[in-house]
């Protein structure tokens, strides 16, 4: 007989990351100044420890995380709290209406503003460092609180939320969000994920449970405006508080749903954030009586990186890009040579010729694994991983690390529209990502008779 495992704890925390009132915002191709707060942002951490391992995840209420704020944190974690760098995951939620900063964009506003004021008025404080410290610190307070825990994890099904944004139209294109109820709609180009991953904690004492770490697939682009706010998921938080109590901590990690919309553009109905959220709360509410009780923790965790191709352009189209910046927003360029310029000019920023992207991977017993991916992942990927996963349960989480903005698969590159303009990397990829993600799955779990790669 095996021997006993030790026992897994977990801790939880939250730091606020609201930036100043002011602040730019992120999410569209135009300069959003906030002017206030519907919700605050935060930074929730997850200390796992079993035995001598351990790990952290921490899900911020952001559009990404810039690579820079990922190494700094990471490190500075794991000086302060003697978690790995390696075993640490930093998540974006995807938020569009939380800070825009970092990228070329933001690069292009914040030095036309010293141009024309000596500062940046919008930028008075250092909101990366900033963000940083409140990483360490949910990471520093999450570690504190470790405490026995109980696991439960399962998956259930959420239908009519997400929806594929992408179409075959008449004309023979793909297009992105065509519009509603548009006629030359054919059918959808690809499918959506319509389940959904949780991993419930109780106090091992008391059997309460005190939070859960929920994993679905669907763009957090609900709210707009310029008010701060974390979207669906913190609707989602408030209903689950309903039934677990006002501490109880929702650990939303956003799956792969770089083509996934909340709408139908089929018919006239858009569900506004409170909505999903609600219905999204209730689902995970009623999916803890499924959820099977985790007896065996057995935590480890993997790492991977491969170096990508990003994709080159001319000395001619970089200067053309610069020039261009200036028309971001406007009415003066299309909407996809807009795009096309920012990738151009966000690509400057990135030394070499390829991009690292680095793919994690979580065990937490011999049924239930979490996988960290970069970038915006087209939902294709992660259902591949998941299919070929050998944990029944397994979480695919993206914008992990680092923002590389978008990871289409090879047909989505060969069928164009609005994705494939504003990604950065090569074709096929996303594919080599999956394969990574794949193989650090099985190097967690030895099993025979486990599905083959795909080709």
């Amino acid at each position: 007989m095996s021997p006993t495992p030790p026992q897994l704890q977990a801790g939880v925390a939250r730091a606020d990351i609201t930036p100043p009132l002011g602040y730019r915002m992120c999410g569209y191709f135009d300069e959003r100044l906030s002017t206030g707060i519907l919700n605050p942002l935060h930074a929730k951490a997850l200390v796992l420890r079993q035995g001598h391992t351990r790990a952290a995840l921490v899900f911020c209420d952001l559009i990404g995380i810039a690579a820079d704020v990922s190494q700094r944190a990471r490190r500075q974690a794991q000086r302060q709290t003697g978690i790995p760098a390696d075993h640490i995951l930093l998540a974006g939620t995807h938020s569009h209406t939380g800070p825009l900063y970092f990228d070329a964009l933001r690069d292009h506003l914040h030095e036309r503003a010293v141009a024309q004021h000596g500062q940046d008025p919008c930028e008075l404080r250092d909101y990366p460092s900033d963000l940083v410290a409140g990483i360490v610190q949910a990471i520093k307070d999450a570690d504190a609180g470790v405490h026995p825990v109980e696991a439960q994890a399962g998956v259930t099904q959420q239908q009519g939320l997400s929806f594929n944004r992408r179409f075959h139209m008449k004309d023979g294109t793909v297009r992105f969000n065509p519009g509603l109820r548009n006629p030359d709609i054919v059918r959808p180009a690809g499918p959506v994920d319509p389940g959904v991953g949780m991993v419930f904690f109780r106090d091992a004492r008391r059997h309460e449970v005190f939070a859960s770490l929920v994993n679905f697939a669907l763009h957090l682009d609900t709210t707009g405006g310029t008010l701060y706010a974390a979207d669906y998921p913190y609707f989602a938080e408030q209903n689950l508080r309903g039934q677990f109590g006002r501490d109880f901590t929702l650990l939303f990690g956003t799956g792969t749903c770089g083509d996934i919309n909340h709408f139908d553009v089929t018919t006239k109905e858009i569900r506004k954030s409170e909505t999903i959220g609600a219905v999204l709360g209730r689902t995970v509410a009623a999916g803890l009586m499924q959820a099977r009780a985790m007896d065996r923790p057995s935590l480890a965790i993997r790492r991977g990186v491969i170096e990508v191709p990003i994709q080159r352009f001319t000395p001619a189209e970089i200067a053309q890009a610069k020039k261009d910046m200036d028309k971001i927003g406007t009415s003066d360029m299309s909407f996809l040579d807009q795009v096309k310029a920012y990738k151009i000019m966000d690509l400057q920023s990135r030394p070499g010729t390829t991009i690292p992207l680095e793919v994690q991977a979580f065990r937490l017993s011999d049924e239930v694994a979490i996988v960290g991916l970069p970038g915006e992942v087209f939902v294709e990927h992660g259902l591949a991983i998941k299919q070929a996963s050998p944990f029944p349960v397994t979480l695919v989480i993206e914008l992990c690390q680092d923002d590389v903005a978008y990871v289409p698969t090879k047909k989505a590159f060969t069928e164009g529209s609005y994705e494939t303009v504003n990604s950065r990397i090569a074709p096929g990829s996303g594919e080599q990502m999956t394969d990574l993600a794949i193989r650090l799955l099985r190097d967690l779990c030895p099993a025979q008779n486990v599905p083959q790669l795909s080709s």
